[in-house]
């Protein structure tokens, strides 16, 4: 029988709960991490320190969502994805119409944010407009409210799920209605009740449906960016506000500040910038020998190619992989495509004779970019907006596990530089 995602929460919380008091009460002196000084002084990467159910990120594999590859996910919708994320399994096909109901009905944008927005600079960041209208909602937090009332520590979870609905079903129409008012494309469009997530984000975005393409890149692209860990800057900052109690508006809130930092969610749109120079440098998509010379002239020169390496991989990345054969099956004579399907073939080999890359091999944002250009999207500040509007599934997963796991408040020991070089006079 299907069940609502509140049920079917209600049905595994009390497994996972025992689950984890079962492992801290017979293995909790047990160490997983040891932790360097460099490690402490380089942004304490690698340090295993945080529980993240929702997905893992394997060197050799890439992302894997509830322990099911992304490539194997890419023709799923969003919709499936949240509940995948936060539940464990997929839903069934009328549990997804049921939830694609309740977001439906948790779908009216308040008067009072486009209020917010359009008071803003007419020349605000996309990001900073996004940030404001979700911080401005929290006035209809229902955890904020149940919370001053008396909530019980056991349903927390109930009541951040209850935010994270109304943040799902709104985040998409917000992001339209800034880009629609930012970059003047005209008037608002109100998001159809026929559409599922994805193509009504598109539809509002104004954006050609080409035949219903334009709706399928834009759920491949929502579940390709949906969730990558806890540790990545967005998810970190959301559950260390969330596990503060804040609701969810002023966690995702501050997740979407860390995502708009250049070095987190500004890198897709600087890949598209260096094989957009590529282009206009050559007159047009490169030859593979030109691409060869001008990657090493950028070696050479102290900079790096943007797209190719990453923290964790050590394999091309999986989501790559997916908006590549994308862009092979639907745009394989778009001049931009073209030119990211010959680096592709020519800068790994580059990278591998260059000797200095930890991994060679390119990451999601070598290749999200070129699609979204194809498909009219060419204001590049706004590309950080669609990564937001995905990666809030699951910022909002983790939200509502770790709620209703009762994880404590994250609070690390930090030590001075002085105390580090007295350990190292002992050593």
């Amino acid at each position: 029988m299907a069940q609502t995602l509140k049920e079917k929460l209600a049905s595994i919380i009390p497994g996972l709960r025992q689950e984890r008091q079962t492992i801290l009460k017979q293995h909790g002196d047990k160490k997983i991490s040891d932790v360097s000084i460099a490690q402490a002084f380089g942004g304490m990467r690698g340090i295993k320190s945080q529980i993240c159910d929702t997905s893992v990120v394997n060197p050799d594999k890439g992302l894997i969502i509830r322990g099911q590859p992304v490539l194997k996910l890419k023709n799923k919708l969003p919709e499936e994805i949240f509940w995948l994320l936060v539940t464990g399994s997929m839903p069934s096909a009328e549990e997804v119409k049921g939830f694609q109901d309740e977001l439906r009905a948790a779908g009216e944008v308040p008067a009072y944010i486009w209020k917010v927005i359009k008071a803003l600079p007419k020349k605000s960041h996309p990001m900073a407009m996004l940030d404001t209208a979700i911080l401005a909602m929290q006035h209809e937090s229902v955890f904020a409210r149940k919370y001053a009332e008396g909530l019980s520590k056991a349903d927390y979870w109930e009541a951040i799920l209850d935010d994270s609905i109304k943040i799902i079903a709104t985040i998409h129409t917000i992001a339209a209605g800034i880009y629609r008012l930012r970059y003047k494309k005209g008037s608002l469009i109100e998001p159809s009740k026929k559409n599922d997530w994805s193509a009504n984000y598109a539809k509002m975005l104004g954006l050609a449906p080409k035949k219903g393409l334009t709706a399928k890149m834009m759920r491949l692209y929502l579940v390709l960016h949906s969730d990558h860990e806890g540790g990545n800057v967005s998810a970190n900052a959301c559950h260390v506000v969330g596990s503060a109690l804040s609701d969810p508006f002023y966690a995702v809130s501050a997740g979407l500040n860390g995502l708009a930092g250049p070095l987190h969610g500004l890198a897709n749109q600087e890949c598209l910038k260096w094989a957009l120079g590529l282009m206009e440098e050559f007159g047009g998509t490169p030859t593979e020998d030109q691409i060869r010379q001008h990657a090493w002239d950028t070696l050479n020169n102290g900079k790096v190619i943007p797209g190719y390496g990453h923290a964790v991989l050590r394999v091309s990345d999986p989501r790559f992989i997916a908006f590549h054969e994308f862009g092979q099956n639907n745009l394989p004579n778009d001049p931009v495509f073209r030119t990211i399907a010959r680096v592709f073939k020519i800068v790994p080999q580059v990278l591998k004779e260059h000797g200095k890359a930890k991994s060679p091999w390119p990451n999601v944002d070598a290749g999200s970019g070129s699609i979204l250009y194809h498909f009219g999207l060419k204001e590049f500040e706004y590309y950080t907006v669609l990564f937001s509007v995905s990666r809030s599934l699951g910022m909002l997963a983790q939200l509502i596990l770790n709620r209703a796991l009762g994880s404590p408040i994250t609070r690390p020991k930090s030590v001075s530089t002085e105390w580090i070089k007295k350990l190292v006079a002992k050593a």
